[in-house]
């Protein structure tokens, strides 16, 4: 146990000094593209530590995940509204159809781990603990039960092939709940305009591959020990006004 201890500090030590150069080089990027006059998006900072998630989330797996991966859709999302100012100044309409896709899934990359990271928190801190008030309610209301909603969301989740999102949506227009999956990094909002994301859980292997291995189901059940409500409740109850 001591030695699995002792390797894994090591393991994550190494990788603190990749990612940190990594970040380094983001950083100088986003300066340059600033000192242009272009929009640029940052890395957010955590609220807890890479460990606070634990046991449900490796602190392996959180550093590996928000320093790395997210931070890499953060780099190409920048870059790739950097060309399209570029593409739209020479008039060069390929270019700035060809950029699409790259701006939709490294820009839903970003937009999803922004709202993934608020949806999570340590058991100590309220992870874990079912909504109250107003969405509780509504949960009860269009799902049946607390359960109920539990089971839709990690079936539909298990059953996703290849990469993607499981979403707690709100329909705006009729007031509703629902639960959608999109794939690679689309954003709830590429399902229908009046969806607004409450709960979004990743189900990229890198969510949970390192800890889980192929046991994607053990994954979803787990999750939810560090699940939070507070930002759901808030966007819910903005968003019924």
């Amino acid at each position: 146990m001591a030695l699995r201890a002792i390797a894994s500090r090591k393991t994550l030590a190494a990788l603190g000094s990749g990612l940190r150069a990594q970040a380094r080089l983001a950083t100088t990027a986003a300066a340059a593209a600033a000192s242009r006059g272009l929009v640029t998006f940052s890395l957010p900072d955590l609220p807890y530590d890479y460990g606070a998630l634990e046991p449900a989330v490796s602190a392996e797996i959180m550093q590996l995940h928000h320093q790395k991966h997210h931070q890499s859709y953060v780099t190409n999302y920048n870059k790739a509204l950097e060309q399209l100012e570029d593409a739209v100044a020479r008039d060069d309409a390929p270019a700035v159809v060809k950029l699409q896709s790259a701006i939709k899934f490294n820009g839903g990359g970003h937009i999803n781990h922004s709202i993934f990271w608020k949806n999570l928190a340590p058991i100590h801190e309220g992870g874990g603990e079912p909504p109250k008030g107003s969405l509780g309610w509504a949960i009860d209301a269009d799902f049946g039960s607390w359960e109920a909603f539990v089971q839709k969301m990690n079936a539909e989740g298990a059953a996703l092939q290849g990469s993607g999102w499981v979403w707690l949506g709100l329909d705006k227009e009729f007031k509703k709940l629902v639960v959608e999956t999109t794939a690679n990094q689309d954003p709830l909002v590429t399902k229908g305009a009046n969806l607004v994301p409450l709960i979004g859980i990743d189900v990229w292997e890198h969510a949970y591959y390192l800890q889980y291995k192929n046991a994607k189901p053990d994954y979803l059940k787990n999750i939810w020990k560090v699940i939070d409500w507070k930002y759901a409740s808030e966007v819910y109850e903005k968003e019924c006004r």
